[in-house]
Order: structure tokens, then sequence, then C-alpha cells
């Protein structure tokens, strides 16, 4: 069993791991799924996780000073990110390794690119497809289909892990 504090919501999850720490207010969506080794941390504030939204391996999440960590529904939050403070949109990509710090805001339909850096306050709109150290917006394009397909790739393979099963097919 994954460790739980007391005011951690889960309101019917696909799969949680027995590696994540969840400490604080967290609320975990439906059909949401975390990873192994994920740490949600949120002493003041609070962390919402949407529905269906995976969070994937050694991923980092925290609450800022003054800002809460929110993401949307049907997002994919991938291997080693951080969060930190944030707001993320439905049915964003966050790529590996990447970092959001306080108060950043990455619109719907978003992509971030593996290794950014989005710094204190940035703000992106819907359909942003951002990169870089530090991040800055590369093209715009509406990457909600392809967003939500991952998301449900995710979705299939964590209620496979709950049912016992870590292979698809």
């Amino acid at each position: 069993m994954f460790s739980r504090g007391h005011d951690v919501i889960l309101d019917e999850p696909a799969f949680i791991h027995p590696t994540a720490l969840l400490y604080g207010k967290v609320r975990i969506g439906k059909g949401a799924s975390i990873f192994p080794y994920v740490v949600m941390r949120s002493e003041i504030h609070e962390i919402r996780i949407g529905a269906r939204t995976n969070i994937q391996d050694f991923v980092m999440l925290h609450v800022g000073h003054s800002t809460p960590t929110v993401i949307g529904e049907d997002c994919s939050i991938t291997h080693h990110v951080t969060l930190h403070g944030c707001e993320i949109g439905d049915r964003c990509l966050i790529g590996i390794n990447s970092t959001i710090m306080d108060g950043a805001k990455i619109g719907a339909n978003s992509i971030v690119a593996e290794h950014s850096l989005v710094r204190q306050g940035q703000e992106f709109p819907e359909n942003s497809i951002i990169a870089g150290v530090p991040a800055r917006l590369i093209k715009t394009r509406d990457c909600s289909a392809a967003n939500l397909m991952n998301a449900q790739i995710y979705e299939t393979i964590a209620r496979g892990y709950a049912e016992g099963r870590d292979r698809i097919g």
C-alpha cells in the first residue's frame, strides 16, 4: 500500500503504485494514475490531479509559497518531471525531466518539451508547444487529440496494473 496522509482524497483513481508518497491536501481524480516513486507534498495550499491524468515514474509535485499545484484532466506528466506551485490545463503533455515553477500556467492542449524549464510566473496560452531553458513558445498547434490518446493509453496501462497485469495485450 502506498503512503498516504490524512488529507488525501481519492476519487476512484485507476491505479496508485505502492511506492507513491502522498502527503498534505491532495485530491486525485477519477481514473487518474500514480506510477512508481511519485512524491506529492502540500503542507500549505493543495495539489489537485484531474480525472484520467497520469503522473509517471519519479515525478515530484509540491506547492509554491503562495500557489497550489493544479493539473487538469487527461494530462500526461511524464518521467522525472517537477511541478512546483503551477497550473496545467486539460489535455497537456509535460515532457520528461521538465520543471514548471511557482505561478506558471500552461494552457490546455499544450506540450512542454523534455528538459524544459518554465520559470516562475511564465504563462502560455492554450495550444502551445513550449521548449527550452528558459522555456519559450515555439509554435501554436492544438495538441489535444494526441495528448488525449496518450492519456487514454496510460489509463489502460494503469487499469491493467490495478488488475495485476503488467503487459498490454
